[in-house]
């Protein structure tokens, strides 16, 4: 019986949120003239050290052509200055800028101190931020930008394109079984309280008129200093359905696991700014269904009735179909891996208690000790 319940449990929270997805998925800014990315740069902070680092960028640029391109690499990374100067060649008849920056000071989170010193290039034109493994599809950014017009900031939703390599489709599922439910289901009640700093688009205007980055430099997490510069100020924030893609090399399990720690970390900052109410919301909504599946299998596996397995089976089948389901809405494709699915879900309770009990995560090439988001420095 016991069985039963959570299966019913689970289920119930699966099918709520996939309804509230697909109607914040209808209401979101939709694609409208592509034509206006000519009035656009797309800002990215880059380092080498990725094998599809060139191919990423270049993607962008073919993609976007009406678009200008500021990309800003560090003083001690010689690779990735040569991919830069390798594609302005190549390109030549492409705007694009490379800004060689030195070391960010002590406690500056080191992507928001990029993008400082672009926005001094973009003027007023619109500043689209974009991370150097992400490449933007110009109807994404065409919904993006018709967001503008009744907010002052919007964000896309991330998609996972896997490497082939079980740790690279284990980080896959995660982010595409997860972004949607996770990103639209609370827009039916409050506005986002965050954007994915994976691909969101400012007006130049905007950036100045709050100060610029300046203001939230000390913040660990980027996208959310961002969000809330633009919250506080009385902005709003817009969240798209329209996906950007996203493929790291994922070099090993241990890479994996320190990717996931930062995410789950980022989160746990993120939930601390909420008030009593979202914080309610998003833990039952995002928290409890991993739970939920780990007590619907531990109690089939200690009943063995034929009943829980059958509530524990039809479990697995509905959460596949649902899953797939609003993939195919959202991302126009299925990308639905079961095993893995399954795994990258029953792993987040652990990847949630490793956020909670370390303090040190790894991001890009620095360890940073983190005791909040605005309380952080470089760990030996």
């Amino acid at each position: 019986m016991i069985a039963l319940w959570l299966a019913g449990a689970y289920l119930t929270l699966l099918i709520v949120k996939a309804a509230l997805t697909l109607r914040a998925a209808r209401l979101a800014p939709q694609p409208g003239d592509e034509k206006a990315a000519d009035d656009v740069t797309i800002v990215q902070a880059i380092l080498s050290g990725d094998p599809r680092l060139r191919e990423t960028l270049e993607e962008n640029v073919r993609a976007l052509p009406g678009a200008r391109f500021v990309w800003l690499i560090d003083e001690d990374d010689p690779a990735a200055g040569g991919v830069c100067r390798e594609l302005v060649a190549r390109y030549e008849r492409t705007p694009i800028d490379v800004i060689v920056m030195p070391p960010p000071p002590a406690r500056v989170n080191p992507k928001l101190f990029k993008l400082e010193a672009a926005r001094q290039l973009v003027g007023h034109r619109v500043f689209v931020v974009l991370d150097d493994d992400t490449r933007m599809p110009p109807e994404s950014l065409s919904a993006m930008l018709a967001g503008l017009s009744a907010s002052q900031l919007t964000t896309g939703l991330p998609g996972y394109v896997d490497d082939g390599r079980w740790p690279s489709k284990l980080l896959a599922e995660f982010v595409n079984n997860n972004a949607a439910l996770t990103y639209l289901p609370l827009l039916n009640i409050w506005p986002p309280p965050t954007i994915n700093g994976m691909a969101y688009a400012m007006r130049g205007a905007t950036i100045d008129g709050l100060g610029g980055f300046t203001p939230v430099m000390d913040r660990l997490t980027d996208d959310l200093a961002v969000a809330r510069l633009v919250l506080d100020a009385g902005g709003r924030v817009a969240q798209t359905a329209s996906p950007h893609w996203v493929q790291t090399t994922v070099t090993g399990h241990a890479h994996y696991w320190r990717l996931m720690h930062r995410w789950m970390l980022f989160g746990r900052l993120l939930l601390a700014r909420q008030g009593p109410l979202q914080q309610a919301a998003i833990i039952v909504l995002n928290a409890l269904p991993p739970l939920l599946l780990w007590a619907v299998v531990a109690a089939t596996a200690v009943t063995r009735a034929p009943a829980a397995l059958g509530a524990a089976l039809l479990v697995i089948a509905l959460r596949a179909c649902v899953i797939a389901g609003i993939q195919r809405r959202v991302y126009g494709r299925w990308m639905h891996r079961p095993l893995y699915s399954l795994a990258s879900e029953w792993l987040m309770p652990l990847h949630l208690a490793h956020a909670f009990v370390s303090n040190t995560i790894v991001w890009r090439t620095r360890r940073y000790r983190v005791r909040g988001d605005r309380s952080f420095e470089l760990a030996s």
